[in-house]
């Protein structure tokens, strides 16, 4: 079992995407395809079910993920400590991030910090929902996680880098598709697809809470794990969802983004880490975002 095998395999369990989890490794996709299926072969198993829109864990995915992170994470550890050398900070600060909402600013942060203190080794975590991402840096799982307000957490500190509004994604033949802008009332009797209720997605949360708030229950249909694949099922026709404009970037044929009307508070995406975290790497990782991830004037 080869470590870039191992490798292949934990960016595409956590990406749930060939061409993402390749970007990510700086890779071509058909020789992470090959990675892949050499690993099954060699283990006898399939760990992805794969089709032409989705890619999931299989149970023996499942089952391998948690022990081939260990394993990336001790390869890591020994290899960092035999190449430490006195250049700046050294250490390693894991971040946890939701994908798509996260596009922008955490390659600005990861960038920055590689050409600031190469000696820093950043572990990224996807497919980390705010909610998630949050309990995740109380329990000490990681150093610092992106998340949203409001943060009610004791021993968790917070920083705002950017604001964000709500915006609706329609498939193309919907009546309200060639609209200026829309009310939230309007999709009352629409179907929705959103992120999963059970994984701490705020985005969902403030969906429901958006609904709620113009006088009706949104009736959801279908969950997908991340904003490519939600914005499919808008494009296919399965559903409307309300999103935030982070993922603009992302186009899809057959469907259109609508701003919303109305007195709708904005989205506060910040970074949090525990207060009594006394990593050097992560002092000097937040000193850094200060400086290119600077706060927004408040909304």
């Amino acid at each position: 079992m080869e470590f870039r095998h191992l490798a292949g395999f934990v960016a595409v369990a956590e990406e749930l995407h060939f061409g993402r989890a390749a970007e990510r490794l700086h890779m071509a996709q058909p020789p992470l395809s090959q990675q892949i299926r050499a690993l099954e072969k060699e283990l006898g198993v399939a760990l992805f079910e794969r089709n032409t829109r989705s890619v999931r864990l299989t149970a023996a995915g499942e089952v391998l993920l948690p022990h081939a992170r260990k394993v990336l994470d001790d390869i890591e550890v020994a290899r960092r400590a035999a190449v430490a050398s006195g250049r700046g900070e050294v250490g390693r600060v894991s971040i946890g991030f939701a994908g798509a909402s996260s596009h922008e600013a955490l390659p600005t942060l990861t960038r920055a910090v590689r050409a600031a203190h190469p000696g820093i080794e950043v572990r990224l975590r996807g497919q980390t929902y705010a909610g998630a991402a949050l309990n995740m840096v109380a329990a000490r799982e990681l150093d610092l996680g992106f998340v949203r307000l409001p943060v009610r957490r004791e021993g968790v500190a917070v920083r705002v880098i950017q604001y964000e509004r709500l915006v609706a994604a329609l498939p193309a033949e919907h009546p309200l598709a060639d609209a200026p802008d829309i009310d939230v009332a309007d999709l009352a009797d629409d179907a929705f697809v959103t992120f999963p209720g059970t994984q701490g997605s705020s985005v969902r949360d403030h969906l429901v809470r958006t609904a709620l708030d113009a006088g009706f229950t949104p009736r959801i249909v279908q969950e997908a794990p991340d904003s490519y694949t939600i914005l499919d099922l808008v494009a296919a026709g399965v559903g409307v969802t309300l999103t935030v404009s982070s993922v603009q970037h992302i186009r899809r044929t057959g469907m259109v983004y609508k701003e919303l009307r109305g007195e709708i508070p904005p989205l506060a995406s910040a970074l949090a880490w525990r207060a009594d975290n006394t990593s050097r790497a992560l002092a000097a990782v937040l000193a850094v975002a200060e400086e290119v991830l600077p706060t927004p004037p408040e909304r």
